[in-house]
């Protein structure tokens, strides 16, 4: 079982930027499509991007699109999530996980390896 481990988190204002963070120590991240989810207080857990297993293909959420960037440093086996001109709506807990492989235009989790982890905080101040 997957252990995630999230971090990169963190407060900023308005238009700044965070880098965050996936990784799964012991866990060999490059066999699978890897997407990132956030959840905000008092909403549902939503897909944010998703990054294929080879890297080839990434999908956005369309309120993010232009501005977050998805990315994997397999060498390091993590899944990196650039957040750039940030806005207040953005603030959520952000976490990772391993996306179905036959589903290729959003993340949709994988429940077969490992849960949730603790997932890493992002404050978007105006």
């Amino acid at each position: 079982q997957a252990q995630f481990v999230e971090s990169g988190g963190g407060s900023v204002q308005e238009g700044g930027s965070l880098r965050l963070s996936c990784s799964a120590p012991g866990f060999r991240l490059e066999q699978f499509a890897i997407g990132w989810f956030r959840q905000a207080p008092g909403k549902e857990r939503e897909w944010v991007s998703r990054i294929s297993g080879r890297g080839g293909l990434l999908n956005y959420e369309d309120s993010v699109k232009g501005r977050f960037i998805i990315s994997r440093d397999d060498a390091e086996n993590t899944v990196a999530l650039q957040m750039n001109s940030l806005k207040p709506e953005d603030t959520a807990t952000y976490y990772c996980a391993i996306c179905l492989a036959n589903v290729k235009t959003m993340c949709v989790r994988s429940t077969r390896f490992g849960s949730w982890g603790q997932g890493t905080q992002v404050t978007v101040s105006a």
